[in-house]
């Protein structure tokens, strides 16, 4: 059996074998790139040496069973476990292939002895650093001990956690050593050829600090930092170098003070900078993604000595490249769902935007784009237009004040105004149909009555959805996904004119009345009373929600059944239980109309109510433990009593000064109109889920069906499949390599689900933070958007799905963000801290409706508040304050 491979006999299709970090040098060497000679102890080695123990098995169990977050459980189990290997012998056979091996690397020379894990230096992964290396090793024994050390230290405590937290399965983890001539470096560093703060793909950035690499990543001296963009040096910090690690005589290594003069010398000179930046573009190139490089210079040349993805990097669209430089927004951040989303859901939404698109309108489009499993809008032409640059910033505000800043710093960098191109094509789509929507704006704001645009609109939705469902439902079985297609394509613009204008409208009559208030009255103070309790779709939900949820109050048995509800037997149990006939009633005629919704609902692979109704349980318990009967729809009533209020003080106001009639006749109609426009603030959304839930059922009955044909594996395996894949295994086409496909669409989804999507990026990869204007606050508070105002303290909730758990009447609601399945939860919430959000998202506006003081935007909010701490929302200003530390958690666990 072969327990060792020289490096001229590994390539990247050797990982099992040789580890990622073995596997990525012997395909640097055998590349021709200046990897210093080396060879490769075997994971077959590794597993033999496993088999001389008889304990194996018994560690194994026993890590299995512990949680990761008992680290001093893991602890106790990895040192028992690294003493046990420390003491194992290494089979004779093994020891004497490595003797051989090392013999012919020229057993004279010092060698470094690096671990290879194979789970480590892969794409999805991040295992680097957590086994050992060894360097400056001299002789063959002292060698044979460090490879049994190597081994050992695959159960290192930080392996061990990380792992378990990881859903790793430690037998499947081997290793394997890495044996390599030692190089003695003048400097060594790390080189990443995309920069890993800003991203930016077309930054080389470099550390570098004199002796051996050990001194920068363990951290105990400042490199310098260099940054070369197209061949040119761009960026230059030189650090006081004030240590460095040399390999001793004897074998070993030791720390070295650095003279003042030479620490704060250069360590590299400029061309030196340059080449190596240019060899770690030939290594990218060679991997065709960005990586991290370990490298050296010894005796004026450079050597590599590992190389391995960038883990952490968020990617980027695929498009055609090009010299201009383009912008991208993300849809999530707009939508308030900013988790991942598998293949299918994204096709969908791609196909469902109207802008974008080729001839073939049924085709995706090419301006919502995906990246790492998110969607991202292409916003460069409209940016090229003059009209867009103004525009964009100002709607983007509503949705997200960083998102806004960045789209306009960017706008104005003159590396993007470079690359603008007249864009005539774009100014025309956009005048027509700026026109169109002008002028139906126009005729909301002036000429039609309010109650026949609701009227109008609400008839627009329904023929609509029949026309959809007639035209699906009636085409033949395997002509129903291309009707999909073509209903998909045709109906978002009409939606837009139609549906989406109205509510905009209602804001265009809002800036206007707060201009004409702010003109004529001085203030504009009582104009925000007037969204209270305009009931809109979102809103009447959790009207509904409290209805239902007095229906159950008055029954023992169904809030005990609420209470232990599970998604599997709680439709059994509730048919089966005496006396509920009208819980029963009034919760199927909830799921009726609000069935189809759910949390992250623009994804349409992602369940719904209707699939695991108990993700309504802890808002149906928060209201009954936490609310008076009715009290719902008394609060609702008041709101609506105050927005009258606020109206009558308006016109009142403007009545009193000349010309009075003129002036109140004008504000009247505009109060009328933003009030009942804004009712209509959710018909686009509720309008779309209520499509994509026909879409999605055709679409699984699909799936069922080709899973009985036996041309897909397993019915949610669609998921992972685009509309255009779909339709030809419906049509009896073949697709290759379709197990692989799916398999690693579904390992890059678990792994972009970890990922942090940008709010603004790049073409080259750079992402746009943006600056929020967020003036004077509080020493030690949380700065972020003031949405609702008011000031309210209380005990923090955090949480990051709705259905999570009961959050308590009072509490805080602390989450990344909401969306309308969120709703519930704010007929308990006294306060709202989302970390995404803006004026016009979902959560902002139905604070204002309730009346809830709420702050969004305000970054790790999640993180660096905790359930149970007393915190202050002035949602005046736009800030949070934790007053006190959790003293207990106040919450009940549902699900």
């Amino acid at each position: 059996m072969n327990y060792t491979l020289h490096f001229s006999d590994v390539d990247m299709q050797s990982l099992p074998l040789v580890g990622g970090k073995g596997a990525s040098l012997g395909e640097l060497s055998r590349a021709g790139l200046p990897v210093p000679e080396g060879f490769c102890v075997t994971t077959s080695a590794f597993s033999r040496f496993l088999a001389g123990s008889s304990l194996m098995a018994s560690f194994f169990n026993e890590l299995d069973q512990l949680p990761a977050e008992d680290l001093h459980a893991l602890h106790n189990v990895g040192e028992r476990l690294r003493d046990h290997l420390n003491s194992l012998p290494i089979p004779r056979d093994v020891e004497t292939e490595v003797a051989e091996a090392w013999s012919r690397l020229g057993g004279e020379y010092p060698v470094a002895v690096r671990s290879s894990a194979t789970a480590e230096d892969l794409p999805g992964a991040s295992f680097a650093g957590q086994q050992d290396t060894y360097l400056n090793i001299i002789g063959l024994d002292s060698l044979i001990q460090h490879i049994r050390m190597c081994w050992a230290s695959l159960f290192t405590d930080r392996a061990i956690v990380y792992r378990t937290r990881s859903g790793f399965d430690h037998r499947k983890v081997l290793l394997s050593v890495v044996v390599q001539r030692m190089i003695f470096p003048e400097v060594s560093g790390i080189l990443f050829t995309a920069d890993p703060i800003s991203g930016n793909r077309n930054v080389t950035s470099i550390d570098a600090s004199f002796g051996l690499g050990e001194a920068l990543v363990s951290g105990i001296v400042s490199a310098d930092l260099y940054q070369v963009k197209d061949n040119h040096i761009s960026e230059k910090k030189v650090r006081e170098k004030k240590v460095a690690i040399y390999g001793r005589p004897e074998g070993g290594t030791f720390t070295v003070a650095v003279t003042p003069d030479r620490a704060n010398a250069q360590a590299l000179n400029d061309q030196q900078i340059v080449d190596l930046a240019r060899l770690g573009r030939q290594i990218e190139n060679h991997y065709r993604r960005p990586q991290d490089i370990e490298w050296a210079l010894a005796e004026d040349r450079f050597y590599i000595l590992q190389s391995r993805p960038i883990t952490t990097l968020f990617p980027l669209p695929q498009i055609d490249r090009s010299e201009t430089l383009r912008v991208f927004i993300s849809l999530g951040h707009q939508q308030m769902m900013t988790e991942a989303i598998r293949p299918l859901g994204m096709s969908v939404m791609r196909t469902f935007f109207p802008f974008g698109k080729p001839e073939d309108r049924t085709a995706e489009s090419q301006v919502l784009l995906p990246a790492g499993n998110h969607m991202y809008i292409d916003l460069t032409d409209i940016l090229h237009i003059p009209i867009g640059r103004k525009l964009a910033p100002r709607i983007l505000k509503n949705f997200d004040d960083r998102m806004a800043d960045a789209v306009a710093s960017i706008s104005k960098r003159s590396d993007f105004q470079s690359g603008m191109r007249n864009r005539r094509n774009v100014k025309w789509t956009a005048a027509r149909h700026m026109a169109k929507a002008v002028w139906r704006a126009v005729q909301i704001l002036f000429l039609r009555n309010p109650a026949y645009v609701i009227r109008a609109t609400n008839r627009f939705m329904e023929d609509a959805l029949a026309e959809a469902r007639r035209q699906i439902e009636g085409a033949a079985e395997g002509d129903r996904i291309r009707q999909v297609r073509k209903s998909l394509a045709t109906l978002p613009i009409h939606i837009l004119f139609n549906v989406l204008v109205c509510p905009v409208t209602g804001m265009i009559s809002l800036e206007i009345l707060e201009s004409l208030c702010e003109r004529w009255l001085g203030d504009k103070e009582d104009v925000h009373e007037l969204i209270k309790s305009v009931g809109d779709l979102t809103s009447e939900m959790g009207l509904h929600l409290g209805d239902l949820a007095d229906v159950a109050r008055n029954s023992p048995e169904i809030v005990a059944l609420l209470r232990g509800a599970d998604d599997k037997s709680f439709l059994t149990r509730l048919e089966s239980l005496p006396e509920a006939d009208r819980f029963r009633e009034a919760f199927a005629e909830f799921m009726k109309r609000y069935g189809m919704r759910g949390p992250g609902e623009i994804d349409l692979t992602r369940p719904r109510w209707e699939d695991l109704p108990t993700q309504l349980v802890p808002a149906l318990l928060g209201q009954i433990e936490g609310s008076l009967p009715g009290e719902h729809r008394r609060r609702f009533a008041l709101g609506e009593q105050e927005a009258r209020a606020a109206a009558t003080q308006i016109i009142e106001r403007a009545q009193r000064s000349a010309p009075g009639f003129l002036k109140a006749a004008l504000l009247r109609r505009l109060i009328a109109v933003y009030r009942s426009m804004m009712s209509l603030r959710e018909h686009d959304k509720y309008m779309t889920v209520r499509l994509f839930d026909i879409y999605r059922k055709v679409l699984f009955s699909e799936a069922a069906r080709l899973v009985a044909a036996g041309r897909l594996s397993d019915a949610e395996d669609v998921y992972y499949l685009t509309l255009p894949e779909v339709t030809m295994l419906a049509e009896g086409t073949t697709l290759e390599k379709l197990d692989e496909r799916i398999a690693a669409r579904k390992a890059a989804y678990q792994h972009h689900q970890n990922l942090t999507p940008p709010r603004v990026m790049t073409s080259e990869g750079e992402v746009i933070e943006g600056i929020r204007n967020i003036g004077e606050h509080p020493a030690g508070a949380l700065p972020g958007s003031p949405v609702s105002s008011g000031v309210v303290e209380g005990l923090a909730h955090v949480l990051h799905r709705p259905d999570e758990e009961q959050l308590n009447k009072g509490e805080i609601l602390v989450a990344p963000h909401t969306d309308p399945a969120w709703t519930p939860l704010f007929l308990s919430t006294a306060g709202l801290v989302l970390e995404v959000g803006g004026l016009m998202t979902h959560g902002a506006v139905v604070a204002r409706e309730y009346g809830i003081p709420a702050v969004v935007g305000v970054d790790g909010a999640t993180e660096k508040i905790r359930t149970g701490q007393r915190i202050r929302v002035d949602g005046t200003h736009g800030w949070v304050e934790i007053l006190e530390e959790a003293v207990a958690t106040p919450t009940t666990g549902t699900n």
